[in-house]
Parts: structure tokens; sequence; C-alpha cells
């Protein structure tokens, strides 16, 4: 939800001239969270590293240590790509979690492949929500984001592992200091710089060796298969070159064919070997395992070698069944099937439920063998189907979560897309939560290859999402290049419904110079492209930046502008929205019977849309100005009201503010008591939000004490 659709009166929450306030507070305590668990699941058969695993095992805090001044312990395990390090940290990371009582965090950087990788604001943002820090205390610097997570870890028992690291830059921000907390990171780079300035312990990770993997091959196809052909046996895992991927995949092949001789593999595998010859290049990644993929892929059905091709062609770091179903243009039963047949061939992971994840070099054999196997014209539309589905799956949401924000005209719907629409808000956002980074992904992907209807329209139909869930720098990223996007083909709708969103986005960040420079020129755009819905929010966006700056004449300005646009194109929404924004600057003004009045038709407007949300939003300011006015009751019950309605939406920010204001309406009424334990519940969530008006509420009880005492 954009937020100069929704509220638009932030400054009108806390009543600050009435709410003065410190103390401590008893209220009502919350269970508490359960610690973070985020390991993906350890690797099946798990076998060999027992040395690296018992060097693991001695560089783990003793579990009756005492916290000391010391440092946390940091381990890095470098090596070849397909050599095991993630399988070897996941796996150790499993057996040692129960000491971690805190929890523990894992986070793939992407430092590797295909995809874009995560930055260090992204994975601070998300660790710190998982150690269950409130979206809106999060703040919007990696440097403050990393002093706070520090200070989350300190005193407790957490393990963090940073998975495919390609930079010392991407690490340190994230290794705790506390010397009770340990970090594993895995990377094909030796780190260096951590071993020098953090101290950080080093293990380089080799390919197994020949007895080693022999002793895999043995643990999946049985003993008796090997030690009848131990050259056989030898020669396929020289072939391998030792590396633990390509064993696997060669053994589950194996395997699965229990009358073929394992000389017979070698002569297979050999003359895929010299048919890839005139593909070896220097610094080639795949030049050790290339003939194992090859083999294993040709020997694939070839409704199956082509459905692992197309995985190749997704942007992002990992895929759902129904997102794979419309990759293919396939059913989601028969997709859920060849994803089977893929995962028990080692070719594809299934870290999670409804989730498969390629390694990073069969992604990049993937994407190799569909520039190879495909058309340019049959990738793209590959491509389209799939962020299709991304772009009609997000407008789904939208409709669900906030169906009176904006909507947009739609690139068309691709034949093969499998959409299988949320129909509650709570499947809306975890769908939204769990396709976030793909989301991002897509959104570049789109724009790289020219699909410009797309690269600037889902930013706008998930807008929402970002700011209602707090994720402020891609927030705001993604509608940069949607702006880039629509300008790139002219159209003007797309530049004004971007810059719409952008002015929001800088809002909320406290940028209003950019704010209110993304407004004017979406007022600009939109007219341009007729549009009044986005020029009336524009319009509405201008006048709540010159209301925050004091400038009231310049808002009420703007704010009758945006009224006209709205009544004139009968934009119900937006016109009560902008009565809304006007009764505030009224109040501001101290002309309380305007004030009442204008807030009043705005819940009266909201109320024929049953639009609940904003009804919360404009009964809150409607009870402010009862308040102003000195009709307490009035104010009560428009407090109360609210207080529902946020509560009922999860929104503990404005529950906070409207519990403030309802103490303020109850101690005059004279309900003391309850005007206390009003107030005491309302800094219990300010505090834990670090919001400032929590100290005008801790003042106002400050008194109350002192009486109690």
């Amino acid at each position: 939800m954009a937020r100069n659709e929704s509220s638009g009166d932030a400054n009108a929450i806390v009543q600050a001239g009435t709410i003065h306030g410190g103390i401590t507070v008893q209220g009502r305590s919350e269970p508490p969270l359960p610690p973070p668990r985020q390991l993906p699941r350890d690797a099946a058969g798990f076998v060999n590293r027992e040395r690296t695993l018992a060097d693991l095992d001695a560089s783990l805090p003793l579990p009756d240590e005492v916290p000391s001044a010391g440092h946390a312990v940091v381990t890095t395990i470098a090596g070849a790509p397909g050599v095991g390090k993630t399988a070897l940290a996941v796996h150790w990371a499993h057996r040692v979690r129960r000491w971690f009582t805190d929890g523990d965090l894992y986070v793939d950087m992407r430092g590797y492949g295909p995809g874009t990788p995560l930055g260090v604001e992204q994975v601070l943002d998300a660790f710190l929500r998982a150690l269950h820090v409130p979206a809106q205390r999060i703040p919007a610097e990696a440097d403050a984001r990393a002093a706070l997570y520090r200070s989350m870890l300190e005193g407790k028992r957490i393990l963090v592992v940073v998975d495919n690291a390609a930079s010392e830059g991407q690490v340190r921000p994230l290794l705790p200091a506390a010397s009770t907390c340990m970090a594993i990171v895995t990377s094909r780079s030796r780190l260096s710089g951590l071993v020098a300035r953090e101290g950080a312990s080093r293990m380089t990770l080799d390919v197994l060796s020949a007895e080693e993997s022999l002793g895999l091959l043995r643990d999946t196809i049985g003993p008796g298969r090997v030690d009848a052909e131990p050259q056989a046996a030898a020669e396929l895992a020289r072939r391998c070159s030792y590396l633990p991927l390509a064993l696997r995949i060669i053994a589950e092949r194996i395997a699965n064919s229990p009358h073929t001789s394992l000389a017979d593999f070698v002569d297979d595998l050999a003359r895929a070997d010299s048919q890839l010859d005139a593909l070896r290049i220097d610094e080639d990644e795949l030049s050790d395992v290339r003939a194992v993929f090859s083999w294993s892929y040709r020997a694939l059905a070839h409704d199956t070698a082509r459905f692992f091709r197309l995985l190749g062609a997704h942007a992002g770091a990992d895929i759902s069944t129904a997102a794979a179903a419309s990759l293919a243009g396939m059913t989601i039963a028969r997709t859920r099937g060849l994803l089977d047949v893929l995962t028990a061939a080692h070719l594809l992971q299934n870290p999670a439920r409804d989730r498969y994840v390629l390694h990073d070099l069969l992604r990049v054999y993937a994407a190799e063998r569909a520039n190879a196997d495909e058309t340019p014209e049959q990738l793209s539309l590959v491509r389209r189907r799939l962020h299709s589905w991304y772009l009609n799956m997000a407008e789904e949401g939208r409709k669900v979560i906030l169906p009176y924000s904006q909507a947009v005209p739609l690139a068309q719907v691709k034949a093969g897309v499998q959409l299988v629409p949320p129909t509650t808000v709570d499947e809306a956002m975890r769908w939204f939560e769990q396709e976030r980074l793909n989301l991002l992904d897509t959104i570049r992907q789109a724009e790289q290859l020219g699909e410009y209807d797309v690269a600037w329209q889902l930013p706008v139909v998930s807008d929402g999402f970002w700011e209602l869930k707090s994720y402020w720098s891609d927030w705001r990223d993604i509608h940069v290049i949607g702006l880039r996007a629509a300008r790139a083909i002219g159209d003007r709708y797309g530049e004004a419904s971007n810059l719409r969103c952008l002015g929001d986005a800088y809002w909320r960040t406290d940028q209003r110079e950019q704010a209110l420079d993304c407004y004017r020129r979406g007022v600009e755009a939109s007219r341009a492209a007729d549009a009044p819905w986005v020029e009336g929010f524009c319009l509405r966006g201008c006048g709540l930046i010159h209301e925050e700056l004091g400038q009231i004449d310049d808002a009420l300005e703007h704010y009758t502008q945006a009224l006209n646009v709205f009544r004139v194109h009968r934009i119900t929404r937006g016109e009560g929205m902008s009565l809304l924004s006007l009764g505030n600057c009224y109040r501001a003004l101290s002309r309380t019977t305007d004030a009442i009045a204008h807030h009043q038709q705005a819940v009266a407007i909201l109320e024929q849309l049953d639009d609940q949300w904003s009804i919360a939003w404009a009964c809150h300011p409607l009870g402010l100005a009862y308040q102003q006015a000195g009709q307490f009751t009035e104010a009560r019950d428009q407090h109360e009201r609210a207080l529902r309605l946020f509560r009922a939406f999860g929104d503990r920010r404005c529950e906070g503010t409207t519990l403030a204001a309802l103490g303020d309406s109850l101690h005059a009424l004279g309900d003391t008591v309850r005007a206390q334990r009003c107030w005491q519940d309302a800094l219990l969530i300010l505090d834990e939000l670090a919001d400032p008006h929590a100290d005008m509420v801790r003042a106002r009880l400050d008194p109350l004490d002192e009486s109690h005492g």
C-alpha cells in the first residue's frame, strides 16, 4: 500500500502537544517467540570429510563457556565449485545446532552463478527480521543495520552460516561479535582478508581422495558392484574429477541401472567427454564436470531434458512448482513429476517444501543447454510465460491485500501460465514473501531482455507489499527500474505510476526533497497520460510533504486540487483520503469545526466502500479532532473503533499510537485506571518499535506513578 494512498497523516497519529512522557511499565507480556531456525535440509547420505568435520568440532565454543571479551569464532571453507562446501557446512551445522540454543541463521549470498548477488543491506534486513526485530525498527542504512544486528546477537548462542560469498565485503557486516556465537563462511575465494583482520580460521576443501570417492560410490550403488569392477569404479571417479556433485549424479544413474556394468558406463562417459573437446576453454568452470552433466542430460527422457534446460532460463535462485509449470507451459501435476525425477537424479535440490534449487554449476549448464538446444524465439516465449506468471500472481495478490490500490492494464497472460490466485490476505502476503527475491530478479531480467512492459508493471502491482513489509531499499530500487523501463518505451502512464510509487518510497524514508520532486514529475506525466487516479494521488503526495514541512497553505492547495480531480473523475476512495488530509490541515490551524466536518465526510465515504483499513486511518484523526474540540466521549468512541481495526490488520505501530490517544480521552473523562492501562500498553508497543512517541507516553505516565507511589 502506498502511504500517500492510505494514510497521509503520520504526524497526526499522536497528539504531541497533549502527551508528555516516561515510566517503568507493567503491561501485558507476550509469549517468547521461537528462535530462528533457517538451515536448509541436511544433505541425504552425507559421507566422508571426517577429518574436516573433526576440525570444525574443535572450533566449536564449549557449552559451559561463559561470555568473554573475545571474538566470535569465524571459520571459512574455501574450495572449487562442486567440491561440497555447502553440503559440508550445512551438514556440520545440523550436527551442532542443538548447542546454539538461540537459533541459526543461513543465507546464500549468490556470489557466483548467473543471478544477482545479494546485497549486505538485504541480508541484514532478513537476519534482523528473523531475530524478531519489528520491520519498522530496522534502520535504512547498512552500517546502522549491522550495529543493531551485532547488538541483537550479544549474549546469545547463535550460529551464522554465510554461503557462497564472493568477497570479504559481502561477509564482514554479517559476522557476530559475541564470543558465544559462531560464523561459517563458504566461498570459492580464500577470503584472506577475513583471516588477516577478523582472525578467521581457514579450511580449504579439496576434491575427495580416490578412496573417499570410491566410498561415496559404494554408499550409493552398493559395495558389491564397486568391488566387482575396481578399475572401472576408479576410472569413473577420475572422470568425475573426484567432485562430490558429479559423483552423486553419476552414482544415482548407475544405481538405477543394475544390469549395466561399470565398464559400460566408463565407455559411455568417455564418448561424451570426447564429444565435448571443442567446448573446453581456459577458465571454464564447467570443464571438470561438463562431461558428467552432458552424459546425464542426454540420458534423460526428451521432455525431462527440455524441462531441465528451461530451468536455466529462470533468473531467480530458486523456483516453486507453480512457477516451473508456467515456465514450461505444463500442468502442475506433470511439472511435479518432472521435478521429482530431476531431484532423484541429483540434478535438482529440494531444500524446502515446493521449492527447488539448481546448484550453481548446474544452473550454468542448464542455461548453456537452453541456449544451444532452444531457438531464441523459444527462449523468449519461455521467459515471457514465467514473467507473465509473476506479474499476474502479483496482481492477484494486490487485489486481495489492497483492493483499492492502483490497478494497471497488464501485459497479456501467455498460454500455459498456471495461476492459482490467493484467496486471503495471509495467503497473498505469504506468496509475496516467498517470491520476494524472485520478483526482484524478474524485474531486473525483464528490463535486461527489453520486456519493458513487465519491467514497469510488476513494480507497480507489487508496490504495496514492499511498503507493508518495510523493505525500504528494495521498494525504492524496483521503481527506479520501473521508471527507467517506462521511459525506454515512452509509456507516460508507466512513468507516472512509478514516479508516484517512488515518491512514496522516498517519503517513507524521510527523503522529502526527492519525494516532492517525484510527485511533481508524476503530476506532469499523469496529465500527459490522462491518468487522473495517479494525478490525484501525486497531488496529494505533494500536499503531504508540504504538511510535514509546516507549509499548511501549500498543503491545503494541493489537497484541494487532488479532491477536485477525484470528484470530477468519481474516484471515491481518493475523495475520502483527500478529505481526510484536508481535515488534518484544519486541525493544525485549530479550525476544529472544519476538521471534524471533513473527517466525518471521509469516514462516511470510506464506509460506503467498506475499506476497513482506510476507515481506521480516518477514525483516528477524527478522534483527535474531537479531542481538540473537548468532545472526549466522541473521541473515545472513534479511537476504540480505530484500535479494533488496527489490531485486526496486525498494525502494531498504529495500535500503539491509537492506544496513546485513547488514553488521553479516557483520562479527560476521569477514567484514570483505564487511561493508565492504555498508556502502559501503548508504551510497550512503541518502545518495541523504537518509536519517538514512546517518550511522550512515558512522561504522561510519570505523574500517575508518583501519585500511586
